[in-house]
């Protein structure tokens, strides 16, 4: 033991608020990491997936025959064979009692309801061999009629699942005025009709592929005393408790290991058929088995997003003020309720309010079976449908009243003196500041300035016109309070969990149960710890994603690693300094009372006497001299459950050129100005914020996943799915204001959504507001040139369908302003 003197240095930089690169790039630029689809065991098969081509049909009879007969086949195993053991894909997020679920076996025995949907499992000693072989499964089927589109499936015409008798899946609704946090919609919006506006409009979200980098991958071992799972997953914790509870394996005698997962956003926040068909067929064979998919069926038949018809009515005084909002939603399940898919477009109902202060709100939302695949969370998960929803809203107000959109939103905001603030959906926002965020967003934009050019370039009636797009928003993240997410019938807490475990070599292990694919856990939390232990950023290694290192988990989505799991790490930390203050004391002899610790030393009042972390770490793994009655080990574990929420916003600029003669549209600048609260790494926090700007940007110019009239995925490759590039996209401007959330330690909020969430929208009203002056209000998303062109043409919105709709009027006289419908009321209401 060595006891400092007169030891006194300059304290270490802080790690947090540090530009870090992260640990985890090494290995994984250089190609050391260990992807799912790369591990590889003694005697491994490997499975393909026989593939319903038809959105709904009967299986009538299978013929195995031929494949089974092929080279290097050990067998073929339909739903029939695997009854009895393939478990079943569960629902978590049943949100209500009536909700109407259908059944989801990994493999059908009987009926199809979406194209894609597995049939066989053809399982070989290759890859090769078992795809090859799947072509030679023959599949009888009596095809079915299918719906596909939401209005037609409300009408129960043609049933998704003939067995359920209905296609709609439940209905949930908040009013304000039935819970107290605000006055009555249908009262507020009669108000605005008489004396005051009215806006109604709809809004079409389309469907979405997460498109992840690495396709989903599942390794099974059965050999062993524990039946060991790879997958390429973001929920490790939660797919072993489904795999347990519905394929009858004791939890204990299971091991779900994520290794390095590329990427999910949502995508991989799921339990696959695929997954549990490995399973099953590796326990039925005894052997260990893979499948990873291609990415034609990534596309295909991992779970979609978005997907919904909003029915948005506003009413405001006539000034602008708002006043009432409600929200009529029909959301598209797909063919079965996914994980947490019925769930998912309620996670909204918080959010449409956004950051303005109405006096009356309602949402209504209609969850709708289709023959189409399951839809489930995509990056931002309910809260990109609202804030688009409600800033399109925004801008149309704006229009209404005559004033600039940064105007009518200030009107109506939260201001910052205002917070902790309740409204009207029930939601209390700890903290904030709309009108910092704003000012440093026009600052770096040139607002000013750009709109004089927008002013010259309608009076010279340039061909290239330019739009300024606007959003100010906010979001509900660290997906978490228990008690909040049981009262919403969700099946599962929503705590984190993590432990510290101090080495005798003066090292650090951190365990936590948030797993990472991508977000960069291992350098964040080791910076944390740095901090409060005292100890090296490099003397710190971070663990994760195996439920036998990690037992205790929620995992990883909806922005709440950082503000829930690195809290537990947090608290972890504190309680391993608690713990050693005894021996340490012990160590000084001194009173534990008179112990202080600080910068990773833990030192006597009033002296310059003190020992180090490691001192402490190795004098306890020794346990030669520890006081009586302690037992000789610091490390220590904590759980955390949050209180609320975290309310990370934002205002987010963007200028686009839209060509008026061919429709093409060109982004011209995009500025980002974000409050998540204290950063801390802001090279990774950049990264995570041209990430997410880029994915909701796509959204509104070129992602769409269209389905022909038989419900075939027409845009099943990326020849049709249209992701872009870094070739497509422009170089963002982003900045910070901070406002320290007051629900945990560190004072942050989540930011991995936060790009996505903002910038569909304000591409979008850039866009529109390009060519408002030519009779247009709305184009419908993917703002392709065609789409463009079409709404210039004919100075109305044209659908996804490509169907038309009536053209409003306009007064010459006020060219960004819409003239007054001639059956709205004289007051001014408006549809």
């Amino acid at each position: 033991m060595t006891i400092t003197e007169d030891r006194q240095t300059d304290a270490p930089e802080a790690e947090v608020g540090r530009s870090r690169r992260r640990k985890e790039d090494q290995r994984l630029i250089t190609g050391r990491t260990r992807w799912t689809d790369n591990i590889q065991l003694p005697g491994m098969l490997h499975l393909a997936m026989v593939r319903s081509p038809f959105a709904h049909a009967n299986i009538t009879a299978i013929d195995t025959g031929e494949a089974k007969a092929a080279p290097g086949v050990i067998g073929v195993f339909t739903g029939a064979d695997l009854k009895d053991t393939q478990g079943v894909n569960a629902n978590a997020w049943p949100l209500n009692a009536e909700q109407k679920t259908p059944e989801h076996l990994p493999v059908a025995i009987e009926h199809v309801a979406c194209a894609g949907e597995i049939v066989a499992v053809v399982v070989a000693r290759t890859a090769a061999q078992a795809r090859d072989a799947a072509e030679l499964v023959d599949v009888d089927y009596d095809e079915l009629s299918a719906v596909l589109d939401l209005r037609e499936a409300v009408k129960d015409e043609v049933l998704t699942h003939p067995s359920l008798g209905t296609n709609t899946s439940a209905f949930w609704k908040l009013d304000s005025a039935e819970q107290g946090s605000g006055g009555d919609i249908e009262a507020a919006i009669a108000k605005a009709r008489e004396d005051g506006i009215v806006i109604e409009r709809e809004y079409r979200q389309q469907r979405l592929v997460p498109a992840f980098m690495e396709p989903r991958s599942t390794v099974v071992d059965p050999t062993g005393e524990q039946l060991v799972v790879w997958s390429a997953t973001q929920i490790p914790h939660i797919l072993r408790f489904l795999i347990a509870a519905t394929m009858g394996i004791p939890e204990s005698k299971l091991r779900v290991i994520a290794p390095d997962v590329g990427g999910g956003f949502g995508g991989k926040l799921q339990t696959t058929p695929e997954e549990f068909a490995t399973i099953a067929v590796a326990r039925r064979l005894g052997k260990p088995c893979k499948y990873t998919e291609t990415r034609s069926e990534s596309i295909l038949s991992a779970h979609h997003g978005r997907d919904q018809i909003q029915k948005l009515t506003l009413a405001a005084e006539k000034d602008g003020r708002v006043t009432g909002l409600k929200v009529e939603l029909l959301a598209d399940l797909g063919a079965y309720v996914a994980i947490v898919g019925g769930g998912v477009p309620v996670l909204g109902a918080w959010m449409f309010n956004s950051i303005y202060k109405f006096d009356a709100y309602q949402f209504n939302c209609q969850t709708v079976l289709t023959n189409k695949t399951w839809v489930d969370a995509y990056r931002g998960a309910g809260r990109p449908e609202a804030t688009y929803g409600i800033e399109r809203l925004m801008d149309e107000l704006a229009v209404e009243v005559g004033v600039d959109p940064l105007e009518i939103r200030a009107k109506n905001w939260i201001t910052h003196d205002e917070f902790p603030f309740t409204t009207v959906a029930g939601m209390t926002y700890d903290s904030g500041n709309y009108e910092a965020a704003t000012a440093r967003a026009k600052e770096l934009f040139g607002y000013d300035e750009l709109r004089a050019e927008q002013r010259r370039r309608r009076e010279a009636n340039d061909p290239v016109q330019l739009g300024i797009g606007i959003s100010t928003f906010t979001e509900m993240c660290g997906l978490a309070p228990s008690r909040v997410l049981g009262s919403l019938n969700y099946g599962a807490g929503g705590w984190e969990s993590a432990s510290i475990r101090m080495l005798a070599t003066g090292k650090v292990e951190v365990v936590t149960g948030a797993s990472a694919h991508g977000q960069g856990h291992e350098t964040a939390w080791s910076q944390i710890v740095a901090d409060r232990l005292g100890v090296p950023f490099e003397d710190i290694e971070v663990l994760h994603g195996d439920t036998q290192v990690s037992p205790r988990g929620m995992d990883t989505y909806g922005s709440r690693s950082l503000v829930v799991g690195a809290e537990a790490v947090i608290r972890a930390a504190d309680k391993v300094i608690e713990k050693a203050k005894p021996i340490a004391a012990h160590m000084l002899e001194a009173s534990v009372d008179d112990i202080e610790f600080s910068a990773g030393r833990f030192g006597v009042k009033g002296t310059d006497r003190g020992v180090t972390m490691p001192e402490v770490a190795l004098e306890t793994w020794t346990c030669h001299n520890l006081p009586e009655g302690i037992e000789p080990t610091i490390d220590a574990d904590a759980t955390f459950d949050p209180d609320t929420f975290s309310f990370p916003h934002g205002t987010h600029l963007c200028a686009m050129e839209v060509d008026t003669e061919t429709g093409a549209t060109k982004m011209r600048s995009y500025v980002a100005v974000d409050d998540i609260g204290n950063i801390v790494n802001p090279l990774i926090v950049e990264g995570q914020e041209h990430g997410g700007l880029v994915q909701g940007i796509a959204q509104a110019l070129w992602e769409g996943a269209e389905y022909d009239d038989q419900g075939t995925l027409v845009t099943g490759s990326f020849v049709d799915y249209t992701l872009p590039t870094s070739a497509d996209t422009i170089s963002f401007v982003t900045d910070h204001t901070t406002s320290p959330s007051t629900t945990n330690t560190l004072g942050t909020k989540g930011v991995g959504e936060a790009g996505t969430i903002a910038s569909t929208p304000a591409v979008v009203n850039a866009i529109v507001d390009a060519v408002r002056h030519l009779g247009v209000n709305d184009i419908v998303m993917p703002c392709t040139p065609e789409r463009v062109w079409k709404a210039i043409q004919a100075g109305r919105p044209v659908s996804a369908e490509g169907e038309r709709e009536a053209a409003p009027h306009f007064d010459e006289g006020a060219p960004n302003q819409a003239d007054p419908d001639p059956s709205a009321s004289a007051e001014g209401s408006r549809s």
